[in-house]
């Protein structure tokens, strides 16, 4: 059984200019994906899918290969992360490569470590899943969430709920955006990065960090430091 780990890195970054290479604390972001990947012993291939030379150039040093660059058509805002893997495992099938399993890492990961890759893979092989990816759990019950009316006033969006206590509704989770670990070919065939057959793997909220804007990465290296403890 051959997998390989994907991590997508074009060039492009509006809100955060050259966000996949920024250092983050002591390093380029990019760096963290790729030695969690490195060091889970999982893959047969840990590559880089980028438009970017510079990416590339660092990517290799920190041991990714980069065996061909992103072709234009899935290099612009448009294009999907779906998009970006099944041109890559078709990149591979072309040279004689095929694998049985994927996960796409993000660039922007730092908080994924080994044992969470090895875990996921654990669950998804163990119980025949076809897709895992991390999930959290929301800090307060969506069904209590509220809106603001077109005359600024504000109300909740499913009032039935007021009345009913916190702990006695169902608890909701979102994913967290930081990778994918499936079988290739049910994930490629769906054109879809998740299916009906997908599990998850939950994890604590100082594990994780949404990172879009400077002040969610300056609090995201405050948090990751913290977590392992550096000063």
């Amino acid at each position: 059984m051959k997998k390989i780990a994907i991590i997508p890195a074009r060039g492009g970054s509006k809100r955060i200019p050259r966000k996949n290479i920024k250092f983050f604390i002591d390093k380029p972001i990019i760096a963290y994906s790729i030695e969690a990947a490195l060091k889970s012993n999982l893959f047969d291939e840990v590559m880089v899918s980028t438009d970017d030379e510079e990416i590339a150039k660092i990517a290799r040093e920190f041991g990714a290969e980069v065996p061909f660059l992103r072709s234009e058509v899935n290099s612009n805002d448009v294009a999907t992360t779906i998009d970006v893997i099944a041109e890559v495992i078709e990149a591979y099938k072309k040279i004689g490569q095929a694998f049985d399993y994927t996960c796409c890492i993000y660039p922007c990961a730092p908080f994924v470590t080994e044992q969470i890759l090895t875990s996921s893979f654990s669950k998804l092989e163990g119980e025949n899943l076809d897709c895992v990816f991390p999930v959290l759990k929301y800090g307060h019950p969506i069904q209590r969430a509220l809106k603001v009316k077109a005359d600024n006033r504000i109300e909740m969006i499913a009032p039935e709920n007021m009345q009913i206590r916190t702990q006695d509704l169902e608890a909701s989770y979102h994913d967290l955006g930081q990778f994918y670990m499936f079988k290739t070919e049910k994930i490629i065939s769906a054109n879809r990065l998740w299916n009906d057959n997908t599990g998850f793997i939950e994890l604590k909220e100082i594990e994780s960090h949404d990172i879009d804007t400077i002040e969610d990465w300056e609090l995201a290296e405050f948090k990751y430091k913290y977590l392992k403890n550096i000063k």
